[in-house]
């Protein structure tokens, strides 16, 4: 498990995508990238999510019931091998409405008879990145008729999140997300090869200098695809109404900040209301138990 700071953290905060927290939560304890970035551990609290400040306005009509995606879920072909769920105790350490948040109406999921956790990310967002290493652990150690699926954002248009959007549907259409996941992840926050700062200056490019769907193609050529199928599958009418379907169900979920956690349709939370990185990965495994026991 890796834990991922990006260099270009420090200028990345400055932007309005991470100026303020979601307004689900007080803002924790937050640890400095200079120290977080010498230990091997996870910081104890987490910095300040991304935040839909520049969000487009919700659809008009109820998005109760809209259709989950068609999100990527970790392989379960190993599920009977997987641990049972751990008891569900109560001792009152996370509150709803201050630690989570439930969901009101609950949204379906796209992997019936399984308890799906979602998270609702952005290639583009640091502090997706800071996570990702302790989220592919949490995915790996979900117990038994558990599953992790991925949520694309899309609500930073200012930081070419859509783009993103279009990328990870592009490459789940085509079998190659789970590959290329983290390599993205690098190419937008780390090599900047992909993101929207230049990595020399640390300053953003001008809008005309940003990646584009070409850019992009390339990039995952090296993963089997032609860049010309790649193009033509993320401009297809699929993968545009997968998005418009990602869009809805981000509303729906009403997730304002990245990165969140969705517990099967029911529970949001973040590391923000959690108290931390490593404690909203805890608070999670604690609703899936919550779930598997029928609370």
């Amino acid at each position: 498990m890796r834990l991922r700071l990006p260099l270009l953290c420090a200028a990345l905060i400055g932007l309005a995508a991470c100026g303020s927290g979601n307004n689900d939560t007080a803002a924790p304890t937050t640890t400095s990238p200079a120290a977080a970035a010498t230990t091997p551990t996870p910081p104890a609290s987490a910095p300040t999510p991304a935040t839909a400040s520049t969000a487009a306005p919700a659809a008009s009509g109820s998005t109760a019931g809209v259709a989950a995606p068609a999100a990527a879920p970790t392989a379960d072909a190993d599920d009977a091998n997987r641990p049972a769920p751990k008891p569900f105790v109560d001792d009152g350490k996370w509150v709803e409405g201050k630690n989570y948040f439930r969901i009101d109406p609950a949204q379906p999921t796209s992997t019936p008879g399984k308890i799906e956790v979602t998270e609702v990310f952005s290639y583009g967002c640091p502090f997706c990145y800071q996570f990702n290493g302790l989220v592919e652990q949490m995915a790996k150690d979900l117990p038994r008729g558990a599953v992790m699926t991925y949520t694309p954002a899309s609500f930073r248009p200012d930081e070419n999140w859509p783009l993103m959007q279009r990328a990870f549907l592009t490459a789940q259409a085509l079998g190659i997300e789970k590959q290329s996941h983290d390599a993205m992840f690098d190419a937008v926050n780390k090599s900047g090869e992909l993101g929207i700062l230049d990595s020399t200056s640390n300053r953003r490019k001008p809008e005309s200098a940003w990646p584009t769907i070409d850019d992009v193609a390339k990039f995952y050529a090296k993963y089997g695809v032609k860049p010309e199928e790649f193009v033509a599958t993320a401009k297809s009418f699929t993968i545009t109404t997968k998005m418009k379907r990602a869009d809805e169900l981000v509303r729906a979920y009403e997730v304002d900040g990245t990165p969140a956690i969705i517990v099967n349709g029911k529970y949001r939370l973040s590391p923000t209301s959690a108290g931390g990185y490593p404690q909203a990965v805890e608070l999670t495994q604690w609703l899936v138990s919550k779930e598997a026991a029928g609370k």
